[in-house]
């Protein structure tokens, strides 16, 4: 395994921000690390990359521990922050001979540092300051850092965050690629991001894992939580379904048209339509949706 959590609890104070989570990730997969804010994956990411040490549990990396072997794991990990931290007076080629010099490449920095500029297509930009890049070609700095010693295991926190469409389909190509020969593990809010790039989906919320599945398999999980699309007729006070047991979230979207999240055991179109009936509702078509990502995403953390 190039990456395994092993029952892993990290605590703020009296909170729980990682509670006895546990995953391994195999040798080339791009793995989707998935929860609301504050739902602990940063935290996870931090411990991962040495960062931030865990109170309970282990973490190793391609067989090292995170705790008693912290400088191997490092030369084993390539880690882009959220917030990717550069130094924005410093020049591309200029700031990647830095990075090369801290970790030590010697004879080989200038030969990495012309591969990662060809990789992450900073060829038309490389004579630049930091500071004068577009925020796509500044990501892609981040992403040269993260890969200029070769590390094995790459940690990406909210890599395409801010990011225009060009610039997301560029970035996640790039991401595809590296996952071909490495293990990536990344956290975004996008959820179209984890359909095209990555192969699997861990989604964690309050500390906890609560799903963890290929991202095929995940679309069919939690099949007790729906979503039933329903068109009636006219306008009225459609809150009223929510009378009904098993429905929890009522999304109007205009002309009659909702979306019912609903938490349920049974087929809930029965009720609905009798419901409607004794309400003098017309429907004019009502039917399960299929499940995106982001819709499992919502039903496994959603708060009623």
């Amino acid at each position: 395994m190039s990456l395994k959590a092993n029952s892993v609890t990290r605590k703020y104070g009296n909170q729980k921000a990682l509670d006895d989570v546990s995953f391994e990730l195999k040798e080339g997969e791009i793995v989707a690390l998935l929860g609301p804010n504050g739902a602990g994956k940063s935290t996870m990411m931090k411990i991962i990359t040495c960062y931030l040490p865990q109170h309970e549990g282990d973490v190793w990396v391609c067989g090292h521990n995170v705790i008693s072997a912290p400088l191997k794991v490092r030369e084993l990990v390539g880690y882009l922050p959220e917030n990717n931290p550069l130094y924005l007076d410093m020049y591309v080629r200029e700031y990647l001979d830095f990075v090369a010099g801290l970790h030590k490449l010697g004879s080989k920095s200038k030969t990495r540092i012309e591969e990662m500029i060809h990789q992450t297509g900073l060829e038309p930009e490389q004579h630049k300051k930091i500071g004068a890049l577009s925020k796509g070609y500044k990501q892609r700095v981040g992403i040269a850092q993260a890969l200029i010693h070769d590390p094995r295991v790459l940690i990406l926190d909210e890599p395409t965050t801010g990011l225009d469409p060009n610039q997301l389909v560029e970035i996640r190509q790039l991401i595809r690629n590296v996952g071909k020969e490495k293990t990536v593990l990344l956290s975004t809010h996008i959820m179209q991001e984890v359909e095209a790039v990555c192969d699997r989906v861990i989604i964690i919320n309050h500390g906890k894992i609560v799903a963890d599945a290929s991202t095929q398999e995940i679309q069919l999980l939690n099949q007790t939580s729906r979503i039933i699309s329903v068109e009636f007729e006219g306008k009225s006070n459609f809150q009223l379904l929510k009378q009904i047991s098993g429905i929890v979230e009522i999304q109007e979207e205009g002309n009659g048209k909702l979306k019912l999240f609903t938490q349920s055991e049974i087929d809930l179109r029965s009720e609905i339509f009798h419901f409607a009936v004794a309400q003098k509702w017309v429907i004019l078509s009502m039917g399960y949706e299929d499940q995106s990502i982001e819709q499992v995403f919502r039903q496994l953390t959603f708060e009623v």
